[in-house]
């Protein structure tokens, strides 16, 4: 399955938050990142990552434009929100799983948990970049056990084999401004979950789709993500849809060192703006 790319082919950064909570120092950071990577002759879009339904708020998402728009940020209209778009990521994993390229899971983080734990002559499955790594129970359950399950009502994720799709793509790299070249390994993920019943699309799918779909050239986020890349990558040679080239960028940091929570409301621009901040002195505190 192939994504229909934005037809113009000028250049393309994008901004994608997602409206969990008010915009903090951090997200301001990204958001004048990417905005003055677009340039002058660049097209810059906001994209609102709120597949997570169960934590994204429409005040959350008004605040992310107020705010956008206080820095002196303007972008293209109009927003896509990936909540409108459940049903054309539904339509890219049933593509997949006819390709044989997802398998349904019907265990439950602490089941993973558990076997991981026991996993004893195993412990380069204790953890990956999105938590523990998968150990494949229900890779090889059979179709009639599967459709058993699924019939009864038993919750499940679709799950990438991850194996499979190296094999279909071969080695692939990506081009990042601030490490050169990256070769992709995207086993350190294990089978990654690709959508669940509760949420339709995964980060990973959604975000991927969403980037080839907008013709997006250049992808700025924080360093945090950097190893999402490798499984992005193997979903864009797999769709066969154009690699962005990247930049992860470093991390606004929160007084004590760690990283700037959407909990940290004293460093919201909310909060700030009520101090008596100006845009420009919001610049200076993240350095831009």
């Amino acid at each position: 399955m192939t994504a229909a790319p934005h037809k113009d082919s000028t250049p393309v950064t994008r901004f994608a938050p997602s409206p969990t909570g008010y915009v903090h120092l951090g997200t301001a950071y990204s958001a004048l990142f990417a905005a003055n990577a677009a340039g002058p002759r660049e097209r810059f879009i906001l994209r609102i990552e709120d597949i997570d339904t169960g934590r994204a708020r429409p005040e959350f998402e008004t605040a992310i434009f107020e705010d956008l728009a206080w820095l002196g940020l303007q972008w293209e209209q109009p927003v896509r929100r990936q909540s409108e778009h459940f049903a054309a990521y539904a339509a890219v994993t049933a593509d997949m799983e006819k390709q044989d390229l997802l398998y349904p899971c019907f265990c439950t983080r602490a089941e993973i948990a558990r076997e991981i734990a026991a996993a004893s002559t195993a412990p380069h499955l204790a953890a990956g970049p999105d938590g523990p790594v998968y150990p494949g129970t229900c890779r090889h359950l059979t179709g009639t056990e599967r459709r058993r399950r699924i019939d009864a009502g038993t919750p499940y994720a679709l799950r990438l084999r991850v194996d499979a799709a190296k094999e279909m793509t071969g080695p692939l790299t990506w081009t990042d401004a601030a490490r050169g070249t990256v070769d992709a390994t995207p086993e350190i993920f294990g089978d990654v979950v690709l959508a669940r019943k509760d949420t339709p699309a995964s980060y990973h799918l959604a975000c991927t789709w969403d980037d080839a779909l907008q013709g997006v050239t250049l992808v700025t986020r924080g360093e945090e993500l950097a190893p999402a890349t490798h499984i992005h990558r193997l979903l864009q040679a797999l769709w066969k849809v154009p690699t962005p080239r990247y930049h992860h960028h470093k991390l606004v940091l929160a007084p004590d060192g760690k990283k700037l929570s959407k909990r940290d409301k004293a460093l919201t621009l909310r909060a700030l703006r009520a101090e008596g901040k100006t845009p420009e002195d919001i610049k200076a505190m993240v350095g831009l």
